[in-house]
């Protein structure tokens, strides 16, 4: 868990800086921060507990990709002079 927090952590701080520095109206910056989502990372893991706990997990209490892509939608469709900073995207079951 470390280490992604500490790239979560810097892909924010990155982020930042872009957003300061994109001060033209061209540019707009947006991060997504999605909780929980139904995907297929647990085909990736080789423990095969892991494995199965995550599945059951995501099937229980992820969120559809789908609520991902509202969420980008909402961000892209606002007008040229709207910048949404930050969405975070989390299951309402999600501690």
């Amino acid at each position: 868990m470390a280490v992604y927090a500490a790239t979560k952590n810097a892909v924010r701080t990155v982020h930042e800086g872009l957003r300061k520095e994109s001060t033209d109206g061209v540019v707009r910056t947006t991060a997504i921060s999605p909780g929980y989502v139904r995907t297929e990372l647990a085909d990736s893991m080789t423990d095969p507990r892991i494995r199965d706990v995550t599945r059951k997990n995501m099937d229980a209490r992820g969120i559809s990709p789908e609520a991902v892509a509202r969420a980008v939608a909402f961000a892209v469709e606002q007008p040229q002079d709207v910048e949404i900073g930050e969405i975070n995207v989390r299951p309402t079951v999600q501690g």
